[in-house]
């Protein structure tokens, strides 16, 4: 079912696709131009909130170099990468063949690590790994799931709207997914812009409006059904998760940003919490274990005349 469907999705999408990369450079001239006028415009209210950028005659330059001067002040080295197709390329497959050579023998791996664990602790480590591949498999499916769902009532709406490109944008929206909260943002705004020249600003906030329910509809409702109680993650960690590995590594920090928080998650509660607040120690304790006493067989052994009547434990206590 997953081939015929991407049989009848994949080819419409590309071409889509390709359509909308080369339209996409002339729509973003009509917006840089619709921006400077509402920034000379110091009256209206878009026109104070765009007036820093626009400049209008005192600051002067390029909206759209401002505004990406500002984004890679703000990431670091991440926009020049999205902007960069080979070096995007270059990234996902680098983590796509290491994601794929882990998931043929993961075995390989996870005894290594616990190879170089200390045979005190080992028993913990193949607990703890148990518990790290469980958390990163509910989260995997329940992220299939919010990309599905995303896409397609994105796809839908744009279409109900009459937004071109409807197909492009709802596969892109469901993409953008992988970054929490950021990507929300680009895929509401993204088709915005693109119909703010030909629709104007009244279709522009019809299309940011739908954005804002679909995703407000995804994080209230099918987040919660599809995502475990473990896999749940505070919104200012996971914002804050996605700067910081933006920051450390880039356009790869974008993309296993969540599943690092996850883990981290993971192994401050089950040795920082459990182990060291709470007391319960690295070591297995068996508690109330029954005591064993091995003794010869045959007539020669003495037997206690009391032995019959009380434990062993509790005739060594006395």
């Amino acid at each position: 079912m997953i081939g015929l469907v991407g049989l009848l999705i994949v080819p419409p999408v590309v071409n889509q696709f390709q359509a909308l990369l080369g339209e996409l450079p002339g729509r973003l001239d009509e917006v840089q131009e619709q921006l400077t006028q509402l920034a000379q415009e110091e009256d209206s209210l878009l026109g104070r909130l765009l007036g820093p950028l626009g400049g209008g005659a005192e600051g002067g330059g390029d909206i759209g170099e401002r505004v990406f001067e500002e984004a890679r002040a703000f990431f670091g080295d991440v926009v020049p990468y999205i902007f960069s197709g080979i070096g995007v390329a270059i990234h996902l497959v680098s983590v796509l063949i290491m994601g794929i050579y882990m998931a043929v023998k993961p075995s390989v791996y996870r005894e290594g690590l616990i190879a170089i664990t200390p045979p005190a602790y080992r028993e913990l480590a193949r607990d703890i790994l148990a518990d790290l591949g469980h958390t990163i498999r509910s989260w995997l499916v329940g992220l299939g799931i919010s990309m599905v769902v995303l896409g397609s009532l994105t796809w839908v709406g744009l279409v109900l709207l009459d937004v071109p490109y409807s197909l492009a944008f709802g596969v892109f929206t469901g993409i953008a997914v992988i970054v929490p909260f950021f990507g929300t943002i680009v895929s509401t705004i993204l088709p915005a812009l693109f119909v703010i020249g030909t629709g104007g600003l009244t279709k522009a906030l019809l299309v940011i409006l739908l954005g804002v329910v679909v995703h407000i509809f995804e994080a209230n409702v099918v987040a919660p059904m599809v995502f475990e109680k473990q896999v749940e993650l505070p919104p200012v960690l996971t914002i804050l998760s996605v700067l910081v590995m933006a920051k450390l590594l880039g356009v790869v920090g974008l993309l296993v940003a969540v599943p690092v928080l996850a883990s981290a998650m993971v192994l401050v509660r089950r040795i920082f919490v459990h182990r060291i607040l709470e007391g319960k120690g690295f070591h297995r304790i068996v508690k109330d274990a029954p005591a064993i006493i091995s003794l010869p067989t045959g007539d020669g052994v003495l037997v206690h005349p009391s032995a019959s009547e009380v434990s062993i434990p509790a005739f060594l206590e006395g």
